[in-house]
């Protein structure tokens, strides 16, 4: 794209999350010199969202802002601003405060938390996926209540550490048979079952809550007529696209509600893009559509948008995908998609603190969790990325480094 013509194109960004606000920093660093919006719906300044499950949900910080300098770079912030609709048409969206037009819209509004139904405004039941979140559940550490946590997902999980860190009951209820079932094979996840009672945290497997009775302290009701005591209650079931206002727009969407980008990231509206936990894209790397909620693939797809927008294009968008968790003293880390994988390869004692799993398919390394095991990770990954090939036996050698076991 000339400069000329950057500089009358106006790029409107819907979403001020790690996408949103790496898109806008990406198009800068990318040499755009047009007019750049960020539309965000919340008041706060932008901020970064793994910290809520951990410092600032016990208090050991204020917030997560980002460090950018905005007005520095040009960026129009518009913050607390709902956006309602897109008019592909009229090239405008909607937002209660009026239209706004564009030239080049980003879709990245995230995913929002699955919420129990039932509980929606009962007293006592929160969510964890915003700052306002966090702050409102800081006093229920602080007060070291007695918590029902609905859902052992990597949220749940997360949330439950850092409730026992400061001194609550926990009981984490799960209507799957395990925890992080939908993620998982069972062989890897029933080591880590392990975990919650070794923390301090009761599991309930099997467990669906039928309904939540506020009071002092409320009830948690679950299917089978069990009733837990809780001060407070913490839905941690899963998250979805956060998609709804594209409802009417005519873009493309999957069965999630996702927005179904192709490998540069464009949706099937001429001139919109799509990036982050609202947007699915094909992946050559494992052949199938991935959709990734995690905050590495926000941080990653922002520089193939902006390089598309610029007409730089850095290539298809086809990541290794990667992400975090710190839980009950651990910290786990996953690369990769396993899904088709067809060999499973523990290294170490999953009765460790340290061990990690690999899954091949047809001898090549597509996926790898390690926990305690960082150097595993990183080697891993690269090797990943490089769809290298491994022989089993040295893999499954834990003192032997992973790229000391390629073919």
């Amino acid at each position: 794209m000339s400069e000329q013509k950057q500089a009358q194109q106006h790029v409107v960004i819907v979403g001020a999350g790690m996408a949103g606000v790496q898109t806008a920093v990406a198009l800068r660093e990318q040499g755009f010199t047009g007019p750049v919006t960020l539309i965000g719906a919340e008041s706060h300044q932008p901020y970064d969202r793994p910290p809520l499950s951990k410092a600032i949900l016990l208090g050991k910080a204020e917030d997560s802002a980002f460090d950018v300098d905005f007005e520095d770079l040009g960026i129009e912030l518009r913050l607390g601003l709902d956006v309602t609709g897109l008019r592909a048409a009229d090239h405008e969206i909607d937002t209660e405060a009026g239209p706004v037009p564009y030239d080049v819209l980003v879709v990245a509004t995230g995913a929002q938390p699955v919420t129990l139904p039932g509980t929606e405004g009962v007293p006592g039941v929160h969510l964890l996926r915003t700052l306002d979140d966090a702050v409102r559940l800081g006093p229920v550490l602080e007060r070291r209540h007695a918590v029902v946590v609905v859902g052992a997902g990597w949220i749940g999980a997360e949330f439950a550490t850092a409730a026992r860190e400061a001194g609550c009951a926990v009981t984490v209820v799960e209507a799957a048979d395990r925890p992080l079932a939908g993620a998982l094979p069972v062989e890897v996840t029933t080591p880590m079952a392990e975990w919650y009672g070794a923390g301090g945290a009761e599991l309930l497997t099997h467990a669906r809550v039928h309904s939540v009775e506020p009071g002092a302290p409320g009830r948690v009701i679950l299917a089978d007529g069990r009733e837990l005591s809780a001060d407070a209650v913490v839905v941690g079931i899963g998250a979805r696209p956060a998609t709804d206002w594209l409802a009417d727009s005519g873009i493309a969407l999957d069965a999630s509600g996702a927005v179904t980008a192709d490998e540069r990231l464009r949706t099937s509206l001429p001139d919109v893009y799509a990036v982050g936990d609202c947007a699915s894209f094909p992946s050559a790397r494992y052949g199938e559509r991935l959709l990734v909620h995690h905050w590495d693939n926000a941080l990653q797809g922002p520089r193939t948008v902006a390089a598309t927008i610029t007409g730089a294009d850095s290539g298809p968008y086809d990541p290794v995908p990667y992400f975090w968790s710190e839980q009950f003293g651990r910290f786990v880390q996953y690369a990769g998609h396993h899904a088709a994988a067809d060999e499973l390869l523990w290294r170490g004692d999953p009765a460790g603190e340290a061990w990690s799993v690999l899954w091949l398919r047809a001898g090549m390394l597509v996926a790898l969790l390690a926990v305690g095991r960082p150097r595993d990770l990183a080697q891993g990954r690269k090797l990943i990325e490089t769809a290298a090939h491994v022989d089993p036996a040295r893999a499954a050698d834990p003192a032997v480094p992973l790229k000391a076991a390629v073919r």
